[in-house]
């Protein structure tokens, strides 16, 4: 596989740990589903996370949580696509669009996105094809199954390697239709179509998968499987969510898809020094 520069996504480097910060304009995402569905709420929910420290804001239309009913295309451009122009029109900050859909990948990126985070690793019929001509970087995830199926017994014979193996073809694929080594940013998708102890196991082998010379965003916040590990409900889990966000840096993530900006970033900022320590 070839081996990346450092992705740039607007003027943000990845060359320490970032925060991304989740901005979900949906009336039923797994944390916060309708907190932020009107424009005005989203927007005033991205200058908190501005001016909490986040690098990079994810806005998504559609939830991907377990079970979720699927979104259409005009129905999640009217979601996404005002939230991004307002955010343009005040915020000089890198954006990001939570997508799977071409149409929406290109709206989005035309009223100011800077990054293509798609769940399906640009699988969608013309998805590749869309990000290839948009030119901008790509998250690709991991994701056995579709959302409203992917927690029905999940299986895998390894998952590290499976994973390893599905965003190597993905990259490969990418690499075929144009879109530039420097361009890609790999998410092993931490709870989309895995058990516990899979998320578990992908996590001790992060770094594994930092060593395909790609960067890697890890998005653990909140997510269910500390729900299993702690037994606690979702709006208790930000001690669980911050441990896990440091042993993802600390083996080689770059990006921490987040809920809790403020204290992710110093997170962020701790490892990063330490790290800078130990080059």
């Amino acid at each position: 596989m070839a081996q990346a520069q450092c992705c740039t996504i607007a003027a943000v480097t990845l060359d320490r740990p970032r925060v991304m910060g989740i901005l979900n304009v949906t009336p039923d995402s797994f944390s916060d589903g309708g907190k932020f569905f009107s424009p005005s709420r989203a927007l005033d929910r991205a200058a908190a996370m501005i001016g909490e420290g986040a690098d990079i804001i994810d806005i998504g239309g559609e939830s991907t949580r377990p079970g979720a009913v699927e979104v259409s295309e005009s129905e999640e451009l009217e979601r996404v696509v005002p939230v991004i122009e307002a955010i343009r029109g005040r915020f000089d900050v890198a954006i990001s669009v939570d997508t799977s859909k071409p149409g929406v990948m290109r709206a989005a990126v035309a009223a100011g996105a800077n990054l293509i985070n798609d769940v399906r690793a640009l699988r969608a019929p013309g998805a590749l094809q869309a990000a290839a001509e948009l030119a901008v970087p790509v998250c690709l995830m991991h994701m056995q199954g579709e959302p409203r199926t992917m927690q029905q017994q999940p299986h895998y014979e390894n998952v590290v390697a499976e994973v390893i193996t599905f965003l190597r073809e993905r990259v490969e694929a990418c690499l075929q239709a144009g879109i530039p080594a420097e361009h890609i940013v790999l998410d092993p998708g931490f709870g989309f179509g895995k058990t516990l102890e899979h998320n578990l196991q992908l996590l001790a082998a992060l770094d594994v998968l930092v060593a395909q010379g790609f960067p890697v965003l890890a998005g653990l916040s909140r997510k269910s499987m500390l729900g299993a590990l702690l037994g606690l409900e979702v709006e208790q889990r930000l001690p669980g969510s911050l441990a896990l966000a440091t042993i993802a840096l600390m083996k080689g993530a770059r990006i921490i898809r987040v809920h809790d900006v403020r204290e992710s970033r110093q997170v962020a900022d701790i490892c990063g020094a330490l790290q800078r320590v130990n080059t």
